[in-house]
Parts: C-alpha cells; sequence; structure tokens
C-alpha cells in the first residue's frame, strides 16, 4: 500500500513515519510512504506557500498554486483510490473507516496548515474531508498520523500479532476494550481482579464483555484545524 503525504512542515511527520509499527510496516515491504514537501512547488522568490486571506480575518491560507503543481505531477505517477484532506467540516475519522482504507492500493493526503488551504484546491480535487475531533490544532500534520497509524496497523501481516489488530477497541462496534492488568498481581494493595489470573478462559472472556472502559457515541463531528500559527 502506498502513501503520498503533500505538507507545508514535512519534519513534523518524520518521527512517527520512522518509529515503532509504522516504521516495521515500511521495513517489511507493507507500506510505501512519500512525504511532499510543499515548498518544493513555490517558485517566487521568497518560496511563499501562504498569504492573507480575502474577506480580512486572522491567520495565513495555503495558496492553491502549489498543491496543484504538486498534486497533477503525482496523479501522473500514481492513480489514487482516495484523497484525503484532514479537515474542520470533515467526516469524524473512526475504526470502520481506517478498515476500509487499508483495503486500497493507494492514498494521497493533501494537509493543510495555519489557517488552512485554499477551498478552490478542495474543490477542484474532490477528496474526502475527516476530522478528528473539536478541538484546535495549528495543522492536519498529526490528525494526518493519526489517520494513518489506524490504516496501517490493520493491513495484514504488520502486527507480529494476528489477532491483535481485529481484537482492538472499536473492532466490535464502540465499545473500548476492558481494563488491561500485568504483573505483579498486587501492587500497592491493589489487586488484579481474581477472575483474570483463574486460568478460567470462558470466564475471563465473560469478564472482559462484562467490563468494558468505555461504550457510548464519541461526540458530535466537527473540528480539526484552523488555529493560527
Amino acid at each position: 500500500m502506498r502513501f503520498d503525504i503533500i505538507s507545508a512542515v514535512p519534519d513534523l511527520l518524520q518521527s512517527p513515519l520512522n518509529t515503532s509499527i509504522l516504521q516495521r510496516a515500511q521495513k517489511k515491504g507493507l507500506v510505501d510512504i512519500h512525504v511532499h514537501s510543499l515548498r518544493d512547488y513555490a517558485h517566487n522568490k521568497y518560496r511563499q506557500i501562504d498569504d492573507k486571506p480575502f474577506g480580512g480575518g486572522a491567520g495565513m491560507v495555503l495558496k492553491p498554486e502549489p498543491f496543484f503543481e504538486c498534486i497533477k505531477k503525482l496523479q501522473q505517477e500514481v492513480q489514487y483510490d482516495v484523497i484525503i484532506f484532514p479537515s474542520p467540516q470533515g467526516k469524524i475519522f473512526d475504526q470502520k473507516d481506517a478498515n476500509r482504507l487499508s483495503l486500497v492500493n493507494n492514498v494521497l493526503f493533501v494537509i493543510g496548515h495555519y489557517k488552512g488551504i485554499d477551498e478552490r484546491v478542495v474543490e477542484y480535487f474532490k477528496g474526502d474531508e475527516y476530522s478528528i475531533g473539536n478541538f484546535v490544532l495549528t495543522g492536519g500534520e498529526l490528525p494526518a498520523m493519526m489517520m494513518i497509524d489506524a490504516i496501517i496497523r490493520v493491513i495484514p501481516g504488520v502486527l507480529n500479532d494476528s489477532e491483535s489488530a481485529l481484537s482492538d477497541s472499536f473492532q466490535d462496534g464502540e465499545i473500548i476494550g476492558a481494563p488491561c492488568y500485568t504483573r505483579p498481581a498486587e501492587y500497592a494493595g491493589l489487586k488484579v481482579p481474581e477472575v483474570l489470573t483463574s486460568g478460567n478462559h470462558e470466564a475471563v472472556r465473560e469478564w472482559k464483555i462484562e467490563h468494558p472502559s468505555w461504550k457510548g457515541n464519541a461526540g458530535p463531528p466537527s473540528l480539526w484545524t484552523g488555529g493560527d500559527d
């Protein structure tokens, strides 16, 4: 599976992309990730990629020209199944989206920063807009990494334990898995529930069903970014 990521601040992506499960997926050859700096497609004297918004208001808006040039160049090389814009008005990204996207071949993430992307980029390329929740961030790099992590971990072969992704929270409706414990069985006067140390697998399974950490709606869909740098 191939991911292309267009960002105004690509350095923000380097650590998560080259650590832990995401690094392992790439080393196994299961995932191919390419990061593209928006500034490489700005050709004026100062390599300017943003400007003040029409109509006034605080913050800076990412200009359309660098995005158009970069995306069109990439589309000549790769046929994308999905183009994703992390966006304030997007649908809340959930586990079903991660599962579905893990089955495609090529995904392009187009990431906004500062006040956002010129809306003509979204209108022209007709991607899918996703949000991760109702709070403000400086840009879409972290939301994009969260979505990419969620997608990659359910690709077959990425995790060492083949059952691990299937037993993750949210794979069974909206239930977060039961509380987790490990050794020692007693610490600071606090004991692990006796059923978990009983060796009775059926009793353990029933206990986990009866003790979800949380169950319910994730809240109203809406916001991701719009913050000023």
